[in-house]
């Protein structure tokens, strides 16, 4: 009957009825002396009190049947996620092609295939992470790669030019501050082909710069050093705050945001590429660090992408 009741004055009724000072329950527990009795009669009531309880508050919501359901909440993509997932599209739409190499390779691939003599300094123990594993004779240690200039030499022994590669990855350094994360991401050009030059890596960097930061960002190449490129370039673009003029962010109003260069001939005869008849360049980045020069982010740590903070990941 209570479960039945649509009508919230008899449901008041029957409370009243059954539970009232002078109602039904009331006065058949006057005459309980049973133990038992008196446990099956409280189960009764404590049912009867729920029923009429449950209904009440069916009958008090004011449900309006039209209105749409609220939506659980859901999450989204981690803003490293979503950096890489647009730098990818920004190069495939300009005819590279999308590659995944080992994050755990031979020393051979990360530096010795490279260009880089055992004497260099990324070599060391402080540097780079060495894997405890049983040597390989030829290919040497295996190690946490240090960067994803490995898949530069996989590439060339996996396709024959002409080669327009993206490989994007976890890499794995000693270092870690504001800039720095011992894991971070990295994303690695590569391009071979007959006849390229310093001016190609100028324009394909130029028309990432202005995909990814803006039209107004600007990039420069300024002479560097590394083992693997020659000539090498550190990249610089505008800073997003002055574009330019220098401010306290930045001072001289640009930013450092990786390297790149011309393959050294060494490191294309180790991918059994012919250089007489090939060149090519390739660039290197942190993906967090290029996300985070990104006009507008404003993120002054680098760790802080990695700090697992719902109150920091929900503003993204």
């Amino acid at each position: 009957m209570i479960m039945e009741s649509n009508d919230k004055d008899e449901l008041e009724r029957l409370r009243i009825h059954y539970l009232g000072k002078s109602g039904q329950l009331a006065q058949i527990s006057k005459e309980i002396r049973d133990p038992e009795v008196g446990r099956v009669f409280n189960e009764a009531k404590i049912a009867i009190e729920q029923a009429l309880s449950l209904n009440t508050k069916h009958q008090s919501l004011d449900i309006d049947m039209s209105l749409p359901g609220k939506l659980p909440p859901i999450g989204h993509l981690h803003p490293v996620t979503n950096a890489i997932e647009e730098i990818s599209g920004i190069f495939e739409k300009i005819g590279f092609t999308r590659a995944r190499y080992p994050e755990v390779d031979w020393d051979y691939y990360a530096f010795e295939a490279l260009n880089m003599p055992k004497t260099h300094p990324a070599r060391d123990d402080w540097e780079t992470f060495f894997v405890d594993a049983p040597e390989n004779k030829k290919l040497g240690k295996l190690v946490l790669t240090p960067h994803t200039s490995n898949g530069q030499i996989h590439e060339m022994e996996e396709t024959l030019p002409p080669i327009r590669m993206i490989n994007i990855g976890k890499c794995y350094r000693r270092q870690s501050d504001v800039s720095h994360t011992v894991m971070f991401h990295q994303f690695e050009g590569l391009v071979i082909d007959e006849g390229i030059n310093i001016t190609h890596l100028k324009g394909t960097i130029d028309h990432f710069v202005k995909q990814f930061f803006g039209k107004e960002r600007k990039s420069r190449l300024r002479p560097y050093h590394f083992q693997f490129t020659e000539p090498s370039f550190e990249v610089d673009v505008t800073c997003d705050i002055c574009l330019g003029k220098g401010c306290k962010l930045c001072k001289e109003g640009w930013l450092e945001l990786g390297g790149a260069g011309m393959v050294h001939p060494n490191v294309l005869k180790a991918g059994k590429v012919d250089t007489t008849k090939y060149t090519g360049f390739a660039f290197g980045w942190g993906v967090e660090r290029t996300y985070m020069m990104k006009s507008g982010v404003k993120i002054d740590d680098l760790r802080l992408l990695y700090s697992n903070d719902i109150r920091f990941l929900n503003q993204f």
